[in-house]
């Protein structure tokens, strides 16, 4: 089990440490998930998000590799933005969905899901290093702080002026106190913020800083009911093995122009024939949160399962997302079979809030 260089951090503000990807990471603070959602609704919270993996991709033949590994354009960018993409096994399904920060014009910040990080690796060809490309799991030489919400960015302000400056899908190299920093205006919680990576034996001092600008601590379960009140899709749930990003609603991450990436040749075939399910989002009767797994029901009869399912605290109701068939619709009155109960659920649009 791998820990964060804030472990110390956390484990003094009294944090629920739990396994996580293969780390050990804070669930939550005394404060409870319920209220560090609401603080990142209404103001600024702070995430260690660590356990997210860095491989450091570099070499004049680096954004060919990534080409022709990735579903999304890099083209369609540059030096200093980040990009949302996906990596595919060859049968199409989504083996790891990643954020890219282009740092420099020949080095980019690949950002795996924590336990993913060697499958990206591999796919990279980072075996295969040469003086013209070499990918380097940097994941243990730095944190990564998440700062999230409204209030974010004039909090993080009497920090970091720089950081709180990267504009959203922005990457910068920014110093602090004599470290190095690389700061992007990426987040997983639909509200405005910026990722910051920091050299790890920093990691303590900034944590302390940004704390005491009145930023919140907050943990992964808030990160996750953030996330799926916006509708984003969390790998093993939404995304993986089996699991193409047509069916996930995310077809818009994948630029059919390009001449060839992973997995192609199966996702166009899917294209053609039709995907035989579609991720919906559920609000469903009631505050009893609905759980992965659980089974979806149309008119009594199962045609779909629960892929994440929560109270959601904005919405005072539980919700969920789901695969359902194609031709279930917005508005469509359905049902999860909830503890043996079947509880109304109404097909709504995403993001739910």
């Amino acid at each position: 089990m791998r820990s964060s260089p804030l472990e110390s951090r956390h484990r003094a503000l009294g944090a629920k440490l739990v396994p996580f990807g293969g780390w050990e990471m804070p669930l939550s603070y005394p404060s409870g998930t319920l209220a560090e959602h609401r603080a990142c609704r209404a103001d600024a919270v702070v995430f260690d998000v660590s356990h997210l993996g860095t491989l450091r991709v570099s070499g004049p033949e680096a954004l060919d590799r990534l080409q022709q590994a990735f579903t999304n354009d890099l083209a369609r960018i540059g030096p200093g933005r980040t990009q949302y993409t996906h990596l595919l096994d060859e049968d199409g399904s989504v083996l790891d969905d990643i954020i890219v920060w282009w740092a420099e014009p020949d080095c980019f910040d690949v950002m795996p899901n924590a336990s993913n990080t060697d499958r990206v690796a591999a796919a990279l060809g980072a075996a295969d290093a040469g003086a013209g490309f070499q990918a380097v799991d940097a994941t243990a030489g730095r944190a990564v702080l998440a700062v999230q919400g409204p209030e974010a960015r004039a909090r993080l302000a009497e920090v970091l002026p720089e950081a709180s400056e990267v504009p959203r899908n922005r990457v910068a190299p920014v110093e602090w106190e004599g470290a190095a920093l690389v700061v992007a205006g990426t987040g997983y919680t639909g509200e405005d913020g910026v990722e910051i990576a920091v050299p790890a034996e920093a990691a303590g001092r900034l944590w302390d800083a940004v704390t005491a600008a009145g930023i919140a601590p907050a943990g992964l379960g808030a990160r996750d009911t953030l996330r799926l009140e916006k509708g984003l899709p969390l790998h093993g749930h939404e995304l993986g093995p089996g699991i193409t990003p047509l069916q996930a609603g995310l077809g818009w991450v994948v630029r059919w122009d390009k001449p060839s990436f992973r997995g192609r040749d199966a996702l166009v075939q899917e294209r053609e024939r039709g995907v035989h399910r579609l991720l919906r989002g559920l609000r469903v009767a009631g505050r009893r949160p609905p759980r992965e797994g659980q089974a979806v029901l149309r008119a009594g009869e199962i045609v779909g399962e629960v892929t994440s399912g929560n109270f959601s605290p904005m919405l005072e109701t539980g919700i969920a997302l789901a695969f359902t068939p194609p031709d279930v619709e917005i508005g469509d009155e359905l049902a999860v079979d909830t503890r043996g109960t079947p509880t109304p659920a109404t097909v709504v649009a995403l993001p739910f809030v």
